[in-house]
């Protein structure tokens, strides 16, 4: 929680070598090209511009000096350790950094009795980076609450998972979330394109050429990971020979062996495992069988378990096809068989012929409806008593009772079709839509509904 009256940020950023923004000079000249370009300032950060653009809540609350404790969490490489170095670098606020798999709760208290003593003698807060936030148990988080409530440090947590799975809820409520998003092809060009041309940190000195193919190849498959992106460049440049004039040559083909194959983002705890799931079910709904196939092999590539996307098929066939068209349930229930009997990898075969099959199918949600509309009249109304002539009638002494006296077997009248009162209440859950075989299913319910009507009529 902020608490006013303190002097948080100043005027000047910090030099990126100073010795709390983390190590000496040149320490950071033998540092990776990724950490050497990290930005000093807001105007040198790239991407994220939905909240640290000009005029956006980040930067508004950095310049009303409102800054409380805040989550960074998305993919990586798109920035949240550099933005929370550029944070520090405007701040007369002592700058701590600690990564929550190599630290310790030990660690922990030291640093939060120093904050404490900074703050106590002479108003100074601490600004608290912890990287990997996500690996901190729950208790070693439950460590940072009280010092977040009063402001003794201001936390910075770094996490590639989504905070609200995997961070405890009483520290999320005390700090400001932002989603980073992966970095676009432009906003990685432009990375690249400052290393290249930065003579005291990256490679400007150097006498790259870079054909302008051989950028766009990093930028486009580095999946939005600016480090990545850098780390590619840098292996690129420092592996090449410089020609007879001293010149180093980056062509397409240095640049597709120095990035090689891009890692599939996928976590079971993070938004990827959700994210992917509700895209590829979304897909079969709106009738794009190359959408869902596209998702189901980023799934499956990334090892998540074949069954799990066969129940997601099945419960598709029978939530947003239904009865247009019968077929599909029957098809993604022999998907999810046939794909248990056998086994990846050939249960690709038979989970992309389902996908695709209901993908394509007609579409209705009229049975998903029924039940929608039938369960909250349970919940909600009155339970209604079953009519006596419906009632089990197979047991000794039920005759006693009245139960089953007036049933009318449907099969002994016309058309396997007779008028009697199944429920004691007019209700009407079910209404076919006009897709595929529901159509047919429409006809028939509403000449069995006439025909209820006109009998009904007579009798009066």
């Amino acid at each position: 929680m902020y608490c006013a009256g303190d002097t948080f940020f100043s005027r000047e950023p910090m030099d990126l070598f100073h010795p709390k923004a983390g190590g000496s000079r040149a320490a950071e000249k033998d540092a990776p090209l990724a950490a050497r370009m990290r930005p000093r300032t807001p105007e040198e950060f790239v991407g994220q511009s939905h909240f640290f653009g000009e005029g956006r809540l980040l930067r508004r609350a950095i310049k009303a000096d409102r800054l409380r404790s805040a989550i960074f969490y998305g993919p990586p490489g798109s920035g949240k350790t550099a933005l929370a170095h550029v944070i520090a670098g405007m701040t007369e606020s002592e700058y701590e950094e600690v990564n929550a798999s190599l630290s310790n709760v030990a660690e922990l208290r030291e640093i939060l009795a120093r904050a404490r003593d900074l703050k106590e003698l002479g108003g100074k807060r601490t600004v608290l980076f912890v990287d990997e936030i996500h690996r901190f148990n729950r208790a070693q988080q439950d460590i940072l609450l009280s010092d977040v409530e009063c402001g003794n440090v201001v936390l910075i947590g770094a996490t590639t998972y989504n905070p609200f799975f995997a961070i405890n809820a009483p520290l999320i409520s005390r700090s400001m979330v932002f989603e980073f998003r992966p970095l676009s092809r432009e906003e990685v060009r432009k990375i690249l394109d400052a290393a290249l041309s930065d003579e005291e940190r990256g490679l400007g000195g150097m006498h790259v050429e870079a054909e302008e193919e051989a950028l766009g190849h990093l930028a486009e498959v580095c999946d939005g990971d600016a480090r990545r992106a850098l780390n590619a460049l840098e292996i690129g440049v420092l592996s090449a020979s410089p020609d007879e004039k001293g010149v180093i040559r980056l062509d397409v083909a240095a640049a597709e062996e120095s990035i090689q194959r891009k890692a599939i983002r996928y976590g079971r705890l993070g938004d990827e495992h959700y994210d992917a799931a509700s895209a590829f079910i979304k897909s079969m709904r709106g009738s794009d069988p190359d959408a869902a196939v596209y998702w189901m092999a980023r799934m499956l590539e990334a090892g998540e378990d074949h069954r799990f996307i066969a129940r997601r098929i099945v419960i598709c066939a029978s939530e947003d096809v239904g009865n247009a068209d019968p077929m599909a349930l029957v098809v993604a229930a022999a998907a999810l068989q046939g794909a248990e009997f056998v086994g990846l990898p050939e249960a690709k075969l038979i989970l992309s012929q389902a996908a695709i099959y209901v993908a394509c199918a007609e579409k209705s949600n009229a049975a998903c409806a029924a039940i929608s509309r039938a369960s909250e009249d349970v919940r909600e109304g009155r339970l209604l008593e079953v009519p006596e002539h419906l009632r089990d009638a197979s047991y000794r002494g039920a005759k006693r009772l009245g139960h089953g006296e007036g049933y009318k077997y449907a099969h002994d009248y016309e058309g396997h079709w007779v008028d009697q009162e199944y429920v004691p209440k007019d209700v009407r859950y079910y209404e076919p839509s006009e897709s595929g075989y529901e159509k047919k299913i429409r006809e028939r319910l509403e000449e069995w509904r006439k025909r209820r009507r006109e009998r009904r009529s007579q009798k009066r």
